[in-house]
C-alpha cells in the first residue's frame, strides 16, 4: 500500500518557471524580447519577467551578481501531488521553506515550497499558476508549454549518478536515454531524464572517467520550444543581427529529434530554441544510447583556442570544489545500467 510520500508523482510534475540572477538587465531585455521573441514585463529596477504564454511568469530575473540560474520552479497538478513531494522532503530531513505571499506573487503562483537542489539551484514546487489578462506582446508566434512543461534544463556534473538519484527521489524522474559524445577530445555521457511526456525536462552531462565539471555556470543551457519552424528560423536570424553570440548553429538532435540552435545569454550560459521534439509513449519506450548529439548541424560558432583553454582551466579548478548533490535526497545515486 502506498503512503502519501511514496505514491508516484510522475506525470503530475511540469517545468514551470526559471529564476535568473543577473546585473545585465539591459542586455537581457534585448536578448529576451528582440532576439528570442518573448513577452517582457518590467516590475521595478531590480525585477523583470518574461512570458511565453498566458501564465504570468515563465522567467523571473532579479538583480544580483550570480549571472546564473538560481532556482527552477515545478508546476504540480494538485494539492495531493504537492503534499506527496512535501512529505518526501520532510521524511529525508531536508529543510524546506514555504514561500511568502510576495515571493509567490513574483512567480505568478498561489502556493510555493522551496528546498535545496543540486549545484546550489533551489528547487521550488507550486500549484495554481496565475494567468495574466494582458495580451502577449511577442515577436514569436507562440511557444509550446502545456502538459509537457515549458522546456528543459541541462546541467553538467561530476556526480551524475547522484543527480539521477536526486530527481528520482523528488519527482520519480525516469531515464529516457543516453548520448555519448566527444567534444574537443573530451568524452561526455549525457543522461536524459523525464518527469512527464516531454522527452526530457532535465539533462545531466558528465565527463567520462573524470570527476570534473568544465562549465562555470550552474546550468549549461535552458531550452524553450517554439510553436513553429519559422519562429526558430526568425529568432536565429535576430540573434545574429542583434550581435548576440551564437554557440551552436541550427541542427537536429539524435535522440529527441528536436530541431534547434543554441545562443549564448548575457549571463554566459546557453539558451536553446527548439521545435518539434518527439513525445514519449510510456507503453513502448525503452532507454537506448545514441552516438553524438546531432544528426546534422549544431556546429560550434566562434570558439577560439582561448575558450578551450578556459574550459580546461575550469575543469581543473572544479576538482578542488565539492559539488553539492543534496546527499539526503540523492543517496548513493543511480548508476548507469
Amino acid at each position: 500500500m502506498n503512503t502519501p510520500g511514496n505514491a508516484s508523482v510522475f506525470g503530475a510534475v511540469h517545468l514551470g518557471y526559471i529564476v535568473i540572477e543577473t546585473n545585465r538587465f539591459t542586455d537581457w531585455r534585448r536578448f529576451g524580447t528582440a532576439a528570442i521573441g518573448m513577452h517582457h514585463d518590467a516590475l521595478d529596477t531590480d525585477l523583470m519577467r518574461f512570458r511565453l504564454d498566458d501564465q504570468e511568469c515563465r522567467f523571473l530575473l532579479r538583480r544580483g551578481p550570480a549571472e546564473d540560474v538560481v532556482a527552477t520552479g515545478w508546476h504540480v497538478d494538485d494539492e495531493v501531488t504537492f503534499e506527496r513531494i512535501e512529505t518526501r522532503i520532510h521524511a529525508h530531513g531536508v529543510p524546506m521553506t514555504h514561500g511568502t505571499p510576495d515571493e509567490a506573487a513574483l512567480r505568478g503562483v498561489e502556493r510555493l515550497l522551496r528546498f535545496p537542489g543540486p549545484k546550489g539551484i533551489t528547487q521550488e514546487i507550486y500549484t495554481n499558476p496565475l494567468k495574466s489578462a494582458d495580451p502577449l506582446r511577442m515577436r514569436a508566434s507562440g511557444f509550446v508549454t502545456g502538459d509537457s512543461g515549458m522546456g528543459h534544463v541541462a546541467i553538467t556534473s561530476a556526480k551524475p549518478a547522484q543527480l539521477r538519484g536526486y530527481f528520482n527521489t523528488v519527482f520519480d524522474a525516469r531515464l529516457t536515454d543516453y548520448i555519448d559524445e566527444t567534444i574537443n577530445g573530451v568524452k561526455l555521457k549525457i543522461r536524459f531524464l523525464r518527469v512527464n511526456e516531454r522527452h526530457h525536462s532535465i539533462a545531466v552531462a558528465a565527463v567520462r572517467g573524470l570527476p570534473v565539471d568544465p562549465v562555470r555556470t550552474r546550468v549549461q543551457h535552458l531550452n524553450i520550444q517554439a510553436a513553429t519552424l519559422d519562429d526558430v528560423a526568425q529568432s536565429y536570424r535576430r540573434v545574429g543581427e542583434l550581435g548576440f553570440d551564437m554557440a551552436l548553429s541550427i541542427g537536429q538532435h539524435t535522440n529527441d529529434r528536436e530541431l534547434s540552435y543554441y545562443a549564448r545569454t548575457p549571463s554566459g550560459f546557453e539558451w536553446e530554441v527548439g521545435w518539434n521534439p518527439l513525445v514519449v509513449d510510456e507503453t513502448t519506450w525503452e532507454p537506448s544510447t545514441h552516438q553524438g548529439i546531432s544528426i546534422w548541424g549544431h556546429t560550434p560558432v566562434g570558439g577560439t583556442i582561448v575558450d578551450k583553454l578556459d574550459q580546461f582551466r575550469l575543469a581543473a579548478r572544479s576538482l578542488a570544489h565539492r559539488e553539492d548533490t543534496v546527499p539526503a535526497l540523492s543517496g548513493n545515486g543511480i548508476p548507469d545500467s
